[in-house]
């Protein structure tokens, strides 16, 4: 466990360094990350490099028992490589060369790049290798797929089809390019996506050129990672990543590198609604399962945002410290934070860090101060991991999928997965989000949502873990197309509709619509009883008034109680086939249609969900699907509440964390195979965790 920050040396003048070093160590500091967008500094001329400010402020930490990461400084090449070079300079979809003076403009394919890269990645790990207290290396920075149109990329994108697909005849089978004349009779035809109407583009072809893009990201990770370790065998190497607007697949991008590393930049601005999802619980546990192991925080959340955006609400008291936990919680060893100083340059210069322009240790410091003592007092957690019995799956080739063609207004393929996840979430059950293609065997309760391009592989995978006892979530928009991105010619969910045991007869996408879903499970309706009785009613089920306001006051009074929830999105209209409908729609033309479906397979079971439910209906769902599956979770947590569980060989530790900006005081109790144990009685100030041995 430790914590750290980011420190940019080469912004400030030296005259600060040594008071930042002592700071720092005061504070509790054990790891900086530097050099990150240095490479100006350390090469000011082609071919002269001065390592000696950065050898200065490293002896500086070495001196006080601080770690040193250097970055690789390939994200920012100086001004004078691209006025020599300028082919080394992207190309945007309109075909010409992006303007300069901003980072991340440069083209990871150039030849000429790679050199520049090479030479001054060479001469920093040489210079530091003997050096104890550079530990190791982050990569680049924040890395997009690549989606640079230049010569050198065309024909990297030529070559990925060609190697691919071997003959033109086998492209135009696959794009299915006879629609609007798209036939190519040569491989030289074959252009990255130009042009600003990139929807009208053929989907196929945009499935590819975005798996082109993320395989090129990966493979100049990997020119990275080669050269490195042959020049330093022991240095440990990473790269940072975000959820970014181009995500290369972060399974192939970490596949060989020590660890995942991730840029944590949690909401200041809390919502007021229920439905609106806030926490960085998801985006911390899709980090840990990228390798399936605990991962680091290279940036984490010191101040408000702002910089070419309108500054957000600072960091209230307690945020600075529970973001930080929370990230630990859920499996985070190393958090350093973004960053010592505030610039007071650049185009960042209020995207604020622990200390201010004003350079007074204020309010933040004393908390990071305090976090780093909370952090050396955890040191019991070291070598502890996390392991769920709940699993998400995600695929980089849904989310592609759902980009070149979005379903319905306000639905995204990260919808359901977080929605999934913050059902969970709010009952106490930590979940690991996992590549689809990985092993399921040691999960209980898998949910594969929005399984939109589908392969003999994944149908394989999924029967094989139905079959031996699993318990599979399968939803709406699932085995809708083929690996070409060309939709199938059976009824959905096509290739697993033998594990749902239904089929849709048709599809209505209703967008931000609301419509409403009534549920007939006996089991389920128990569950939504004990739910509305529990203190946190606003998770209840709909009333009939409500559900007679989403119909329009259509509906005959009943003396009957009715199980009623609110959908929207998308509602695939369900024939059960010989499964069980578990709920039917309540309302339109498809009223009493089934809308969620279970499905006995072999030795497991597999669900069917065709709708989106609300929050609350999510809930009470997750619910359901965990009973079945005789998965413990906690009743009646309180909404903002997070649990986790860290454990080692001997000892497991429950981590609650309150993320909300309201006290809480609430009773631990778990419900396990119809019963319900009270383990104990808790109180939690905003963003506060506490921390029980099991």
């Amino acid at each position: 466990m430790k914590i750290g920050v980011d420190y940019y040396p080469e912004q400030w003048d030296r005259s600060l360094w040594e008071q930042d070093v002592c700071r720092m160590k005061e504070a509790g500091v054990e790891i900086v990350r530097m050099a990150e967008f240095a490479w100006s500094c350390l090469e000011p001329r082609e071919g002269v490099y001065d390592f000696s400010w950065l050898d200065a402020i490293i002896d500086l930490f070495e001196a006080n028992g601080i770690e040193v990461f250097l970055c690789t400084p390939t994200c920012t090449p100086p001004q004078w490589l691209f006025e020599k070079y300028p082919e080394v300079i992207q190309v945007d979809k309109s075909g010409q060369r992006i303007p300069i003076g901003i980072r991340g403009h440069r083209c990871l394919n150039n030849a000429l790049y790679r050199e520049k890269c090479t030479q001054i990645i060479t001469k920093m790990v040489e210079h530091y290798r003997e050096k104890s207290c550079v530990t190791g290396y982050q990569i680049d920075n924040e890395l997009e797929a690549n989606h640079c149109c230049c010569p050198t990329c065309i024909q990297k994108f030529q070559e990925f089809v060609k190697k691919k697909y071997k003959i033109i005849e086998s492209v135009n089978q696959a794009y299915g390019n006879r629609v609007w004349s798209g036939e190519y009779t040569d491989f030289s035809q074959i252009k990255p996506p130009f042009g600003p109407f990139q929807t009208w583009l053929n989907p196929s072809y945009m499935l590819d050129f975005n798996r082109y893009a993320s395989q090129s990201t990966v493979e100049y990770v990997e020119f990275q990672r080669e050269l490195i370790h042959s020049l330093d065998p022991k240095a440990v190497i990473t790269t940072n990543n975000w959820l970014c607007e181009n995500m290369p697949d972060f399974y192939d991008m970490f596949e060989k590198l020590d660890f995942v590393s991730y840029d944590n930049y949690p909401t200041t601005n809390l919502p007021k609604d229920i439905e609106t999802l806030y926490s960085h619980a998801f985006h911390l546990d899709l980090m840990r399962g990228i390798k399936k192991k605990n991962f680091w925080i290279m940036e984490q959340l010191s101040g408000g945002l702002g910089s070419w955006t309108p500054m957000s609400e600072t960091v209230y008291p307690g945020m600075l410290k529970g973001y930080s936990l929370q990230a630990m919680a859920h499996g985070a060893d190393t958090i350093l934070h973004f960053r010592w100083r505030t610039a007071v340059a650049g185009a960042e210069m209020f995207w604020h860090g622990i200390i201010d322009h004003n350079n007074v240790l204020g309010r933040r410091y004393e908390e990071f101060k305090e976090l780093c003592q909370t952090m050396k007092k955890l040191s019991y957690l070291d070598g502890s991991i996390i392991k769920n019995k709940v699993a998400i799956l995600y695929s980089s080739e849904q989310e592609y999928g759902f980009k070149i063609q979005p379903q319905v207004e306000g639905m995204h393929y990260f919808t359901q997965l977080k929605a999934y996840h913050d059902a969970f979430t709010c009952l106490g059950v930590g979940v690991d989000i996992v590549d689809a293609k990985s092993d399921l065997d040691e999960y209980t309760l898998v949910v594969a949502p929005t399984m939109y391009i589908s392969d003999k592989t994944l149908e394989g995978h999924f029967k094989k873990y139905v079959k031996q006892g699993g318990h599979l979530v399968l939803t709406n928009r699932s085995g809708v197309k083929d690996t070409n991105n060309q939709c199938i010619m059976s009824p959905l969910p096509t290739v697993f509709s033998e594990i749902t045991g239904a089929i849709v007869k048709e599809y209505n996408p209703i967008g931000e619509k609301e419509e409403c879903i009534e549920i007939r499970s006996e089991k389920w309706k128990n569950i939504c009883d004990r739910q509305n009785d529990q203190s946190n009613s606003h998770l209840s089920a709909l009333s009939e008034a409500e559900c007679n306001r989403i119909d329009g006051g259509k509906r005959e009074s009943s003396t009957q109680k009715r199980y009623i929830q609110s959908c929207h999105l998308w509602c695939d209209i369900l024939d059960p086939k010989q499964a069980e409908a578990l709920a039917v729609y309540g309302t339109d033309f498809y009223e009493g249609a089934a809308a969620i479906t279970q499905n006995s397979y072999y030795e497991g079971i597999g669900y069917y969900v065709g709708t989106v439910p609300d929050r609350r209906g999510m809930i009470s769902f997750a619910k359901l699907l965990l009973e079945n599956a005789s998965i413990p979770y906690m009743e009646s947590l309180p909404y903002g509440v997070e649990v986790t569980e860290r454990r080692n060989d001997t000892k497991s530790w429950e981590l609650y964390f309150n993320n909300t900006m309201h006290k809480q005081h609430f009773d631990v109790i778990v419900r396990h195979k119809d019963q319900t144990v009270k383990k104990h009685t808790l109180d939690l100030q905003p963003f506060e965790m506490k921390i029980l041995e099991k």
